[in-house]
């Protein structure tokens, strides 16, 4: 039998506009491309409609959920699954069968989940210290801006009136919640966490597809599986190469134990099984071929990335309000640190579609990796040595989240908001 030619669909569904044809996501990389991740970037034929064919899925279990939350009673049924959350479904008495089902899902933990491994991979993160966040923010998050089709997400939803120093600091209350040590356990922060994303998700697809503004086709299904696959790769396979930029040796342990914690949190969040990695090289595949079907930077990538950009120059430092001055000038100097980072990972045309100054050099990275590769390797050799760095690393990130969300509730997304802010 003669394979089906890229035009043919397993289904009658349209491709979204946002998709590359196959004739382009298909092109050979360069040699060297190869040899490191040992197989084509590009995707197959086969793989590429299969991505293609993800665009138009969500989280079946979830969205089925989330209808019969608005097809009863829906306060009382949001009710009942914050409470399914925080206490198990055993809390209540008589419940509803669709919420039964939906908990025994994620109550009923994979078959090949090692929650030692999870706990390895939250101690490798605490010891990056602030490395993790500036990765995090300068090279995932800012990169998600080139995928406008997100943006447009964010826009229709409201998020884009919030402010960038909300959004970051929503992400990084959920990145915090899933690297506390036991934090993906049932009752765990990042647990309890993640489900209420994977909910939100859900509102999103149920509600953003009535909006005129929103086009199916164009875009596909709003927050589709192909989008939640890139958003946790960005949390895995970026982060370790963004810390390696910076000057954190990843020995393949770590590597293998981050990625695991992701793999987890993916599931958790409600990304099927066929797109779940266990290693960071598969894992950079996969995101590869995941921007074959991303819609290009527009006016959203500028408007978000510049936005970004200038966070810093809001945030509020306790220990220097008594100094304005002081401060004023702490937050200029994290202003450049943080642009002079993004400059690392994006290109001067980048930078330009991101709304962000061409002319700045990495000196804040460069400057540092060396120092921090030496402080790093020394405080790792000893067992006393890496739980001081571990704890030390972990302060360093949790007062780098206060300085984002000042005086406000540390919260990732308040009741009643319907919005996606966390992958963003």
């Amino acid at each position: 039998m003669n394979a089906p030619l890229a035009n043919e669909r397993s289904s009658d569904r349209p491709i979204p506009a946002r998709a590359r044809p196959f004739s382009k996501a298909g092109r050979r990389q360069p040699a060297w491309m190869r040899l490191v991740v040992g197989r084509e970037m590009a995707p197959t034929e086969p793989e590429w409609r299969a991505m293609v064919d993800a665009l138009w899925e969500g989280d079946q279990p979830m969205d089925d959920l989330v209808e019969w939350m608005f097809a009863s009673n829906p306060r009382e049924a949001r009710g009942l699954f914050d409470k399914a959350i925080s206490e198990g479904i055993g809390s209540i008495p008589d419940a509803p069968q669709p919420l039964k089902d939906f908990f025994a899902l994620v109550d009923r933990e994979p078959a090949w989940l090692d929650r030692e491994l999870l706990e390895e991979g939250v101690s490798f993160i605490h010891r990056t210290g602030l490395a993790g966040p500036y990765v995090l923010r300068d090279f995932a998050l800012m990169g998600g801006y080139l995928l406008s089709g997100f943006n447009k997400a964010l826009i229709l939803t409201g998020a884009l009136n919030k402010g960038a120093s909300q959004r970051i600091a929503e992400t990084g209350k959920w990145w915090i919640d899933c690297t506390e040590h036991g934090g993906m356990e049932r009752y765990g922060a990042g647990f309890k966490s993640t489900i209420h994303v994977r909910m939100v998700h859900a509102m999103v697809r149920r509600h953003l597809p009535k909006n005129p503004q929103w086009n199916n086709e164009v875009d596909g299904l709003p927050v589709n599986q192909i989008d939640m696959v890139a958003t946790y790769l960005a949390f895995g396979p970026v982060m370790l190469v963004g810390m390696r930029a910076m000057g954190i040796p990843v020995l393949p342990k770590d590597s293998r134990a981050v990625m695991h914690l992701w793999k987890y949190a993916g599931w958790l969040m409600g990304v099927q099984d066929e797109w779940l990695v266990d290693d960071e090289r598969a894992g950079l595949v996969l995101l590869y071929q995941t921007y074959m079907t991303q819609s290009r930077p527009d006016w959203t990538s500028k408007e978000l990335g510049h936005a970004l950009a200038q966070e810093p120059l809001d945030r509020k430092l306790a220990w220097l309000k008594d100094w304005p001055r002081l401060h004023e000038l702490r937050l200029k100097t994290l202003y450049h640190q943080h642009l002079s980072t993004t400059s690392l990972f994006f290109g001067k045309r980048q930078r330009s579609q991101l709304g962000l100054p061409e002319n700045v050099f990495p000196w804040f990275p460069l400057l540092t990796a060396g120092p921090r590769f030496l402080n790093y390797t020394r405080k790792s050799l000893l067992p006393s040595t890496r739980r001081k760095q571990e704890q030390e690393g972990r302060a360093a990130q949790l007062e780098a989240l206060g300085t984002m969300f000042g005086e406000k509730e540390h919260a990732i997304i308040k009741p009643g908001e319907q919005h996606p802010a966390h992958i963003r």
